[in-house]
């Protein structure tokens, strides 16, 4: 595997933006997009149109399915961001495993911004009351997680899609 190849997975809870700014962010480099909401399992996606968390069990297989993305980005020697929320440091390591060139990049932010802005989103299958499910279940990446960048969505759209580039080019430099 060369080097410069990279799959940057962009993680973090649901409605920090990691799908609009994966894919302007990626546009803009001129590199791959791979949405993880799209690699779900179809009984994952009825579980969460029905208001239904998901368990680890239920998020194994998607998470396998996010791993084996990046295995295959590095396989064709091909950098691209992956949406992924890897809420927690077992899912990170799941796809860590054998894919030497994942990084994360976290979206992070506080309740009251993340809340405001889910309800303002139209035509995803998250529901406002997972949320608080979802920070129930972050395991924030710890020091010795080298591997993961924190980058904060207190800013315009703009500005985090420049905050995100930004932490490639430095963090990240291929």
């Amino acid at each position: 595997m060369e080097k410069d190849s990279y799959s940057f997975i962009l993680m973090g809870v649901s409605s920090t933006g990691k799908s609009t700014i994966g894919a302007e962010v990626a546009r803009r480099l001129g590199i791959k997009f791979i949405d993880g909401d799209d690699l779900h399992p179809k009984c994952n996606i009825l579980k969460m149109k029905q208001g239904i968390p998901l368990d680890d069990e239920s998020r194994l297989p998607w998470l396998e399915r996010i791993s084996d993305a990046a295995f295959s980005l590095a396989q064709k020697t091909e950098t691209g961001i992956i949406v992924c929320s890897a809420l927690k440091r077992k899912y990170r390591d799941l796809i860590r495993s054998g894919n030497e060139n994942v990084r994360f990049i976290f979206l992070s932010g506080d309740f009251e911004l993340i809340l405001a802005r889910m309800k303002l989103r139209q035509g995803h299958f998250m529901k406002t009351e997972m949320l608080r499910s979802q920070f129930a279940t972050l395991e924030m990446p710890q020091q010795d997680e080298t591997d993961v960048i924190s980058v904060n969505i207190d800013c315009t759209f703009e500005e985090l899609v420049e905050r995100v580039i930004q932490t490639i080019h430095t963090s990240f430099p291929h």
